[in-house]
């Protein structure tokens, strides 16, 4: 028993253990059949280890089993199969996800890699992917944010069964072609999957253009998605023309000798060879700032192939945008510290230069203890005599002779 997802990215093809998970099997097929899935958003994508769907509210807190269909609100979620054991370790494997109470409804996911122990006798595993690798692979390296959540919406648009064991009871509805999505259900704070294309503007025109088009659109995509994490300031940013990139350097060449070599053409505001961290060796390449874009326009024409310090040199325009990315990043931390600074006046980074004389008691206890009094340099001639005790013990006077001592003593003198 077989069944195709059609996604955003391409076809998965799943075989079912319907011997071993008839339960969950029949569950998978039948929300299958009744079209459930189609539109389901990949809600959690977590490189090499799962990516999970099915739930049609995208949230991952949604999504309930086809037998609330079939035997009422109390059998709304069914209970996980445990025996025979089966374990996720083969990549592409396919679980029901467990609610937290032992439990499945909708909710399931594929494994992006192999011996996932952590998963055994939580999830019930009830298929394998056969076909579709190369879709998985772009599942896996799919970018996402903290919470795991794909930038670029990847959704399953429609299944297909191939093969199915199983007789569909007739109370279940069965559409005859798949169902157009609610605007509720196709509703993305993100990039949404058909975004990248649109029918009107791709008509009448040639296949190649078409293609074009497309790479086009998946390159401002992709652009967005890096502005979403932080890695571009603005998705419609463009690398200074001004700064050329020279690379096939010697390794002997320095900064100051490229600098007046290409100095000829105009003034140059900055001119640096990259080099290894820890060495300090050449890579073999630099960047060279021109103040008008004039003047590295004629360098870029006259100096590609050139012979420095025998070796043919490549000039090109810089494709990078990191200076300009380091000037952003510079930006959002001033205006960061001015929000801050707005916000808690009274509570500045910097200590004020004006301060009282006078410490308030507590901040005086909290940064050092309280110091008894010194003690007087005149000393009282006579000392207490608790003190006096401490130094010498006191002498009791001489005790009078008792009447018994001084018989006994003269009866021994006789």
């Amino acid at each position: 028993m077989s069944v195709v997802l059609e996604t955003t990215l391409g076809d998965i093809t799943i075989d079912l253990y319907y011997e071993e998970r008839p339960i969950s099997s029949k569950n998978f097929l039948y929300l299958c059949a009744i079209k459930y899935y189609n539109f389901c958003l990949f809600h959690s994508i977590q490189t090499n280890f799962i990516a999970q769907t099915g739930d049609p509210t995208g949230t991952g807190r949604g999504g309930e089993s086809i037998y609330r269909e079939l035997y009422g609100e109390q059998a709304k979620y069914f209970d996980m199969e445990k025996k025979p054991l089966i374990k996720h370790r083969k990549r592409g494997t396919v679980s029901m996800v467990n609610n937290s109470n032992n439990q499945h409804g909708s909710q399931f996911f594929l494994t992006l890699s192999a011996n996932l122990d952590s998963l055994d006798g939580i999830h019930t595993v009830f298929g394998e992917i056969v076909d579709g690798w190369d879709v998985l692979d772009k599942i896996n390296i799919a970018v996402v944010d903290r919470d795991f959540r794909p930038y670029h919406d990847i959704r399953i648009i429609h299944t297909v069964i191939i093969s199915n064991p199983y007789k569909i009871p007739s109370s279940l509805d069965i559409p005859e072609r798949s169902p157009s999505p609610t605007i509720e259900r196709v509703k993305s704070s993100m990039i949404a999957f058909d975004e990248i294309f649109d029918e009107d503007r791709v008509q009448g025109k040639t296949d190649e253009e078409i293609k074009d088009y497309i790479e086009e659109k998946e390159a401002q995509a992709r652009a967005q998605i890096l502005e979403l994490i932080g890695d571009l300031p603005e998705a419609d940013i463009k690398p200074p023309e001004n700064v050329l990139f020279v690379c096939k350097l010697n390794p002997v060449t320095t900064d100051e000798d490229l600098q007046t070599i290409f100095s000829r053409f105009g003034e140059i505001l900055s001119c640096e060879i990259v080099r290894d961290k820890k060495t300090g060796d050449s890579l073999c390449y630099a960047f060279i700032e021109y103040e008008n874009e004039e003047d590295a326009e004629q360098a870029y024409f006259k100096m590609d192939n050139v012979l420095i310090d025998d070796r043919r040199i490549h000039v090109d325009f810089s494709q990078s945008v990191a200076k300009a990315k380091w000037e952003y990043d510079k930006k959002q931390r001033k205006l960061k510290a001015l929000k801050a600074q707005r916000r808690s006046p009274r509570q500045s980074p910097r200590r004020s230069p004006r301060m009282s004389p006078r410490r308030s008691p507590q901040r005086a206890s909290r940064r050092s203890p309280r110091r008894s009094p010194r003690r007087s340099p005149r000393r009282s001639p006579r000392r207490s005599p608790q003190r006096a005790s401490r130094r010498s013990p006191r002498r009791s006077p001489p005790r009078s002779p008792s009447r018994s001592s001084l018989s006994k003593r003269f009866k021994s003198k006789r």
